[in-house]
């Protein structure tokens, strides 16, 4: 049951869609492939980013509604809960949308990884002719040297530091800085935990994406790069439209 999942959803979409993106390129390089494949994986999870990032607008949007249905029902937790959940339905919201589309993108970072890099015959640049789609032509070979000039199967410093950049650059584009704290404020657990939060995803995942995609390959460097790139026009185009 996993094995059909894993190949009818996850890796042979993107298994094909790369071998189908090296047929096109004239150069045959993986590298261009895996950027073109990265597009076509960011255009069909566009609905659920484009939510994603209208959840995280929503949100900042209701605040002020957050905090006054707290402050009214601070002493009674359950009428609390059900206030919030009124207001998000009203709101059309969705809290869990973010965090499904990062956990939907895990098992496609896993496959590339294993369209690339891994060995049994399955691997670039040799074309397993045996999990191509009947209309994906068979390219016959495949360039691993990105642009001619990096090894997209090996480590690359330079790809994985563009990487770690995009992923700070994301962080500071999609999610302001919280407001400077009260010196008289009230300690509250949940504005402690959103800036310990902000702050490892503003400076700590970044420094997580470096090391992930330099220790494993180019090619997820390069996944990582071009994603946060695309994350961050999308998340202008949602600006500009609401």
């Amino acid at each position: 049951m996993f094995s059909y999942i894993w190949h009818t959803f996850f890796f042979d979409p993107i298994y094909n869609t790369l071998v189908l993106f090296i047929d096109l390129t004239p150069t045959k390089d993986v590298g261009i492939a895996i950027i073109a494949t990265v597009f076509v994986v960011k255009f069909v999870l566009l609905p659920l980013s484009i939510k994603a990032v209208k959840t995280q607008k929503i949100m900042k949007e209701i605040e002020p509604k957050l905090k006054e249905l707290k402050e009214k029902n601070k002493d009674d937790r359950e009428a609390q809960a059900r206030a919030m959940m009124e207001l998000y339905k009203e709101a059309g919201l969705n809290p869990f949308a973010s965090i499904f589309v990062i956990l939907l993108q895990i098992p496609l970072v896993i496959a590339l990884y294993f369209a690339v890099s891994s060995g049994g015959g399955v691997a670039l640049p040799e074309i397993n002719t045996e999990l191509l789609y009947s209309f994906i032509p068979n390219p016959g070979t495949a360039t691993m040297n990105f642009l001619g000039l990096i090894d997209i199967a090996s480590k690359s410093l330079p790809l994985a530091l563009a990487a770690g950049v995009a992923q700070y650059a994301q962080v500071v584009f999609t999610m302001p800085a919280l407001a400077p704290k009260a010196a008289d404020a009230e300690p509250s657990f949940k504005d402690d935990f959103m800036r310990t939060m902000q702050l490892q995803l503003r400076y700590v995942m970044p420094v997580i994406i470096f090391f992930v995609a330099y220790t494993i390959s180019a090619a997820i460097a390069l996944y990582f790069l071009v994603s946060s790139v695309v994350a961050i026009g999308q998340e202008y185009v949602v600006r500009k439209h609401r």
